[in-house]
């Protein structure tokens, strides 16, 4: 029962993050704030959305992201706004296009690559055995503990 608890309570830690105060009234909006936010990176925190972070510097771009849909701005125009602000950086799933597309690229064309090198490798192996005389492979045969008869 304790390990059903902490779990629920480690799966709900998210929801503590947005304060109660910066909820919007309007639930459609306060969806899409919760869901846009879920998109945005933490400056502070680097890998946790600013829905999920407790940080004072996220608590503040929460309340600015509800304030600019609140005025009025479509999820576009407002993620334009944080990246426009922040930069790129501050997106969670940075777009596929341009200097990005090197960055999205590279790790499966790296992966290929290596993977080309590894099966070139094995490929190019000779046996171990090639070149020796029949005495050195009765040798390496009693020294193995293979003694062939």
């Amino acid at each position: 029962m304790k390990r059903l608890a902490i779990i629920l309570m480690l799966l709900a830690s998210p929801l503590w993050a947005v304060d109660p105060n910066e909820m919007l009234d309007d639930p459609v909006l306060e969806d899409r704030a919760r869901a846009l936010s879920q998109e945005l990176r933490c400056p502070v925190c680097r890998n946790e959305s600013i829905d999920e972070s407790n940080a004072a510097l996220a608590q503040e771009l929460r309340i600015v992201l509800r304030e600019r849909l609140v005025a009025g701005d479509t999820d576009q125009e407002a993620l334009d706004f944080m990246v426009a602000r922040y930069g790129e950086f501050v997106l969670l799933r940075p777009d596929a296009r341009g200097a990005n597309l090197i960055l999205w690229l590279a790790a499966p064309a790296l992966l290929l690559i290596a993977l080309g090198i590894g099966w070139s490798t094995i490929r190019a192996r000779r046996p171990v055995d090639e070149g020796l005389s029949d005495a050195e492979k009765a040798e390496l045969e009693k020294i193995l503990g293979n003694d062939v008869p």
